[in-house]
């Protein structure tokens, strides 16, 4: 039994080993996918890569017929040809070539008819002008590639024995010449070279030769021509074409991220000025009856004044005069009751106490501030 269990606990781990491992296969793909996709997007193709034109150098090898404008039937005057030309393509559209060209030619005779043969060989230099990318726009892989010649030769003809022999019956051959003839020649052409391969063409090339009216030996006033019909191979060298790549937008940059907001804490609001706490001060100052004069006893009351308005700068003190109603009469009281707040604002003047700081004020015997008459012969000073 317990043989039995272990190897289900066995079965149960292996069995979520499994599972474990799916699941992180799944979540690589899953990754990888995202990845690939994420980095498609971010690089968006501006222009697509193209095949473009590259200068190159170039090989023709051609064989063909010649033939001879002459007083003959077509066919007796027809003679095999040849050319090799080496060339530059400069542009797809512009090329230069330098060839050698020639085999053998054929001249004419109508009464008695006959025919007579001899060789050249001919220098030339061609310009060439693609007329499919002239029309059409550059193609690399283009089939059938037409083309247009013109150029300048130099003609060289030898072995004229034919002719000679001829001139030996009794031929007048007029422009006669015996062991060579040199001459320019000017000449154009068609042609069409088909695509084998990125390398490798198949030509045919049709070419008209004019030369001087001395080439076939006869005189006839006017020049002499020379038609070949050419088949052959063109080969390229180096690479004449190449792929560009892609062109990609520039990824537009993320900006980074706009740095979070600075939450500037309200400036704590400035302490409330701590008023200072004046304790009022009060201070009765005496008077004898009928006197406004200060009495020696109440001097200290003056300079307890005067040290409280010193100490606090800003606390001021009020006078009012008072005398006492059983004294007097009202005008008698009112009169002595100014004298004694005056008296006491004197004597604080007296001691450094600027005016602005003592208020005046008396109240005659209309007021009793206290209960005994002695006790109303006062001013009563509060400072604060």
């Amino acid at each position: 039994m317990k043989n039995g269990e272990l190897y289900n606990t066995k079965i149960k781990k292996i069995m979520k080993l499994r599972r474990n491992l799916t699941a992180i296969a799944l979540g690589l793909s899953t990754v990888a996918a995202f990845a690939q996709t994420g980095n498609t997007e971010t690089r968006q193709i501006k222009e697509e890569g193209k095949t473009v034109f590259n200068p190159h150098w170039f090989m023709q090898v051609q064989a063909g017929a010649g033939y001879t404008l002459g007083e003959a039937k077509f066919g007796d005057l027809i003679s095999p040809a040849a050319a090799i030309n080496f060339g530059y393509q400069f542009t797809p559209i512009w090329g230069l070539r330098f060839g050698v060209s020639g085999w053998q030619a054929k001249g004419g005779w109508v009464n008695p008819a006959t025919t007579y043969k001899y060789n050249y060989l001919q220098g030339n230099v061609d310009v060439t002008l693609d007329l499919g990318n002239l029309f059409c726009g550059y193609k690399a892989d283009r089939l059938f590639n037409p083309y247009f010649f013109v150029g300048v030769g130099l003609n060289g003809a030898f072995n004229n024995d034919d002719a000679t022999a001829l001139k030996a019956q009794g031929y007048e051959l007029g422009n006669y010449w015996d062991k060579n003839k040199i001459g320019p020649a000017g000449r154009a052409g068609l042609g069409v070279a088909i695509r084998l391969a990125e390398k490798v063409f198949f030509n045919i090339e049709a070419n008209a030769n004019v030369m001087s009216d001395k080439f076939n030996s006869k005189k006839a006033g006017n020049p002499d021509w020379q038609f070949n019909a050419l088949a052959g191979f063109t080969f390229k060298f180096g690479k004449p074409s190449r792929t560009t790549e892609p062109v990609y937008y520039e990824p537009t940059p993320t900006p980074p991220p706009a740095p979070a907001p600075v939450k500037e804490e309200p400036a704590p609001a400035p302490a409330p000025a701590v008023k200072e706490e004046v304790k009022p001060l009060t201070q009765n100052i005496f008077f004898a009856i009928n006197s406004a004069e200060i009495r020696t006893s109440e001097n200290s009351k003056i300079s307890s004044l005067v040290s409280y308005l010193k100490e606090h700068s800003n606390a001021k003190v009020s006078l009012c005069g008072y005398a006492d109603k059983q004294t007097g009469n009202a005008q008698i009281n009112e009169r002595i009751s100014k004298k004694r707040a005056e008296s006491v604002a004197a004597a604080l003047k007296a001691q450094g106490i600027d005016e602005s700081r003592i208020t005046v004020d008396y109240k005659g015997d209309t007021a009793q501030p206290f209960g005994t008459m002695e006790e109303n012969r006062v001013t009563v000073c509060i400072a604060e």
